[in-house]
């Protein structure tokens, strides 16, 4: 792990909890869990089968795509105005409670911090503002600019370019073990943020760093420097 200059953060289960989705999903079905994960999942394998397959489209594209998917598996028949409404959810998620004293500390620091993200620009528009982190980060960074998800090494390595950084002086935060990973593998220092709801995948290695909260990611890069 080396000495880090810049910030990235990944936003959805990062910064925004996603799993706030089920409060909308519960008044239109019944058991909403199962539908949520299922959402979730398949917008995620989305992404990356669009990396291999040269399918690219908005992440917000995907997610509606992955909605429709996880309804109609689980029999849940929804209007377009019922599946519209939930997926605005994702436009006003619940913002954990580490973030804003995370990032002014770091912020505080010098070290420059941005928002990397599979999101499309007009979702890291809203992540900001219902965020309330516009203060502490310089810039938010989208999928949507070189088409290429994560964890694909093309937009770590944009992600670089667009902050003017060394990627080996990044360090990467993100509660997804692929991101993490996929940082790692373009050149940054990846630190996996356990938000306790599963366990780190191993099968390819380990995060350079781990923290389960991210006012302790300035703390990890200080013993560092």
């Amino acid at each position: 792990m080396t000495s880090a200059e810049t910030v990235t953060f990944d936003s959805y289960s990062t910064l925004l909890d996603v799993d706030a989705v089920e409060a909308a999903l519960a008044d239109a079905v019944e058991n909403p869990r199962p539908v949520s994960q299922h959402w979730r999942s398949r917008s995620l394998m989305y992404t990356m089968v669009a990396n291999e397959i040269d399918a690219y489209d908005t992440f917000y594209a995907f997610n509606r795509a992955a909605l429709e998917h996880a309804l109609e598996t689980h029999g849940v028949d929804l209007t377009e105005t019922e599946r519209e409404e939930i997926l605005a959810t994702y436009h006003d998620l619940r913002v954990f409670d580490d973030v804003q004293d995370g990032m002014a500390a770091l912020t505080d620091a010098d070290y420059d911090v941005y928002v990397v993200s599979n999101g499309n620009p007009e979702m890291l528009d809203s992540l900001v503002e219902t965020a309330g982190i516009d203060e502490y980060v310089e810039d938010t960074i989208s999928a949507d600019e070189v088409e290429t998800y994560k964890p694909n090494a093309e937009i770590y390595r944009h992600a670089a370019a667009r902050t003017g950084t060394p990627i080996g002086a990044i360090a990467h935060v993100s509660a997804g073990f692929f991101d993490v990973l996929g940082a790692q593998h373009a050149g940054m220092t990846g630190v996996w943020l356990d938000r306790g709801k599963v366990p780190w995948d191993g099968f390819a290695g380990d995060p350079d760093a781990t923290v389960s909260d991210i006012r302790d990611v300035i703390d990890v890069l200080q013993k560092r420097d």
